[in-house]
């Protein structure tokens, strides 16, 4: 790994008391959305093979969670893996898979220590075997874990989750009049935590790409110039800070 990762013996602070006295605590998201952009560019720029800019990525994740759980934000959603990324070149995608049973693995006893609860949104049941048991398990060790909600958008798009839930409104045999946007977000994946107030998009890119599009309706969105792999927890805070200086007034 890289000097990114976070040992069990270095539960240090994220930020000094001058940084966090640029925003207003009271008034941090409680729900930020991520999409996590930029890695095989990083890799690229570096003559490194893709790998290595998921790899780097996944010890970033590991960085803002810690950051965010420090700002009191109470649930990061974000897009690991998406119903297209299938599409991607076979190596890749194993690699992926590789990935992302090693970080659930590895950072389980961390999580556990940073009160990191585990969850996932999507359909999960493409997923190998041996990524559904490394995230079962690191699940299960930290469901009682309450700080933040860490929740893995797996093999997920939105228009698939829209689909799946107007699937078990049919299968509920519900009145058209009870059909109405409140019944439709509890169908959702996300029901659990809300709509997030925030969905941070890096590498510049301004596409939402099938992430949470019923849920961001009314999210502030703020795009970073930064890879995925260098975005640090400096860089949230920015992110927070232009989402305290908006306005957000509902579509009113």
């Amino acid at each position: 790994m890289t000097a990114h990762t976070l040992e069990l013996s270095e539960p240090k602070s994220v930020y000094s008391g001058e940084e966090l006295s640029c925003i207003d605590l009271f008034k941090v998201p409680n729900h930020i959305a991520i999409i996590m952009d930029g890695n095989r560019r990083w890799a690229k720029q570096r003559g490194l093979p893709p790998m290595m800019g998921h790899l780097e990525g996944a010890e970033t994740l590991t960085e803002i969670l810690r950051g965010a759980a420090e700002l009191g934000v109470k649930t990061l959603t974000v897009y690991t893996f998406s119903t297209e990324n299938w599409r991607r070149p076979k190596d890749e995608v194993e690699d992926l898979m590789n990935i992302f049973e090693l970080y659930l693995m590895r950072k389980k006893e961390l999580m556990v220590r940073d009160g990191v609860r585990l969850n996932a949104i999507g359909d999960l049941s493409r997923l190998p075997e041996r990524v559904l048991n490394a995230f079962h398990q690191t699940k299960k060790a930290t469901e009682h874990c309450d700080r933040i909600n860490l929740v893995l958008a797996l093999n997920y798009g939105s228009r698939d989750e829209i689909r799946r839930a107007v699937v078990k409104i049919m299968n509920e045999k519900l009145e058209p009049e009870q059909i109405t946007e409140e019944c439709i977000s509890r169908h959702l994946d996300t029901s659990p935590y809300g709509d997030p107030q925030l969905l941070i998009r890096t590498s510049g890119e301004l596409r939402v790409s099938n992430f949470l599009l019923w849920q961001i309706s009314y999210a502030e969105i703020f795009s970073s110039q930064v890879l995925w792999p260098d975005f640090s927890s400096k860089d949230l805070l920015k992110a927070v800070f232009a989402y305290q200086a908006r306005n957000a007034r509902l579509g009113v």
